[in-house]
């Protein structure tokens, strides 16, 4: 009985802690969307909203987004915002916004959070430019709103890690970003916004994280969930309806089980250093887990041309511990591929990318994928670093005579530390919009340099993107 009660009173201190944090940073976050936003935060923000509107028209051509997004927008309404895609399709904010959120990670080519797992844009960016659109808000309000509230949702996750890969962040973290999102944009205060995040917190998806890694695709739409649970609770908290006090850790401690680090919500706040900086940028449509034995697999496939017209016969990968959860070697679904080491690593040494086209159904069952599916194996790197260099990789590979070609990457490009450069990124934001949008590339590219002829407001911008 003492010992519960002890246990008791550090649960209840804890908790008291994590509201006072987030009262905090509630409390920062309304003052800080409404003031000016550092240039290179502006520009930041701007590469993460053109990233992942780049990534849903991406994947609106795939047919199971487009079956989804139609049943989404079946109840009509008003024509308020738009849905990304070939179709140019419309519905209310809601709609457009869950319709988006199937669409937004599907491709694996949204922005990212590199310290820990985290897609804070894809939760944030469906309700936010539905609403944005809906309500004529300007460009320069969507940006602050994207930077202030990337900074909430990845504080409350790194507030709540997971100790174990056993929670997937789209779920677990959807309707925070959503929510935060909305609510600073609609101009709520700081306790409102409080209210907005406790109720958001109770309406996540316990997403399972071994769903992505078998290829069930509902995980690709949680973040379409999210931003539904996010207009609910944005919609509802100005009325009194929100969650207790100790939401968060009820949620997060309490029912998933995620470790406390209560001090995330605050340290550093408001600060030189934003966490938007800290994304990251994928130009393998795959989990990132993997990029770094991409990067070697693709050093190794250019050396192909010159090996003489021998056959591989094994590849071995040394990776992480993240990167060994990945082992599923034959995908079901294209979602699946994504999430598989075995098949990502056939594919570079097939056809020297893991770009989309490497993940299409027809590579599920491309004999020679396939046949080198099974020659893939995965053992422990010994020499896993400290972060940012934490997701190594060695990959051998073999051949039939007993030729071993070997080849390292220790951090994939992509990071703060390491970034793509902006050229870079403008190449891909073209490449995975002409065929839909042909406007659409350019006018990324003056967004993020904040040209003078892109319009002032966000409907106007839209306009001009869509045309």
């Amino acid at each position: 009985m003492v010992l519960a009660a002890q246990t008791s009173k550090q649960t209840q201190e804890t908790r008291a802690a994590v509201a006072a944090g987030l009262t905090a940073l509630c409390e920062w976050a309304v003052k800080a969307v409404k003031a000016p936003i550092p240039p290179a935060i502006y520009r930041r923000a701007a590469m993460v909203i053109s990233d992942d509107i780049a990534a849903i028209v991406a994947a609106s051509t795939e047919p199971q987004v487009q079956d989804a997004q139609t049943l989404v927008l079946k109840g009509g309404g008003q024509q308020e915002a738009s849905v990304f895609g070939p179709k140019r399709a419309r519905g209310t904010r809601e709609q457009a916004a869950a319709a988006n959120g199937v669409a937004i990670t599907w491709a694996e080519l949204d922005e990212g959070y590199r310290p820990l797992p985290c897609h804070a844009g894809a939760y944030i960016v469906p309700a936010l430019l539905a609403e944005a659109e809906a309500e004529d808000a300007s460009v320069d309000e969507v940006v602050a709103t994207v930077a202030v509230a990337y900074e909430v949702t990845t504080r409350i996750a790194q507030t709540f890690p997971f100790p174990r890969l056993t929670g997937h962040p789209h779920g677990v973290f959807n309707a925070i970003g959503a929510g935060a999102a909305l609510a600073l944009l609609r101009g709520y205060d700081a306790r409102t916004l409080y209210g907005v995040l406790t109720s958001a917190a109770t309406m996540v998806a316990v997403g399972p994280f071994n769903h992505a890694i078998e290829g069930a695709l509902v995980r690709n739409i949680w973040t379409s969930i999210g931003a539904t649970a996010g207009f609910r609770a944005a919609d509802f908290a100005p009325l009194g309806i929100t969650g207790l006090d100790g939401a968060l850790y009820d949620v997060y401690a309490d029912c998933l089980g995620c470790d406390v680090r209560t001090e995330q919500l605050t340290q550093g706040l408001g600060g030189a250093v934003w966490q938007i900086e800290s994304g990251y940028h994928k130009m393998h449509a795959c989990c990132q887990y993997m990029h770094a034995a991409v990067e070697a697999s693709i050093e190794l496939a250019k050396r192909l041309p010159a090996n003489g017209g021998k056959k591989l016969q094994g590849i071995e990968v040394e990776t992480h511990a993240r990167g060994l959860a990945l082992s599923v070697r034959e995908p079901d679904t294209v979602l699946a591929a994504k999430f598989s080491m075995p098949h990502t690593l056939a594919a570079v040494a097939a056809l020297g990318s893991a770009g989309p086209k490497s993940f299409e159904y027809s590579t599920l069952k491309q004999p020679e994928i396939s046949e080198l599916r099974s020659k893939v194996s995965l053992v422990p790197h010994a020499e896993v670093g400290p972060f940012p260099n934490d997701r190594p990789a060695r990959v051998h590979w073999t051949f039939d005579d007993g030729t071993k070609w070997s080849a390292e990457c220790i951090n994939a490009r992509g990071g703060a530390d390491q970034p793509f450069s902006e050229g870079e990124l403008f190449t891909k934001f073209q490449d995975l919009t002409v065929g839909v949008y042909p406007a659409a590339g350019g006018l990324l590219r003056r967004f993020v340099q904040k040209a003078s002829d892109v319009p002032a407001s966000w409907g106007g911008f839209l306009r001009q993107l869509t045309a």
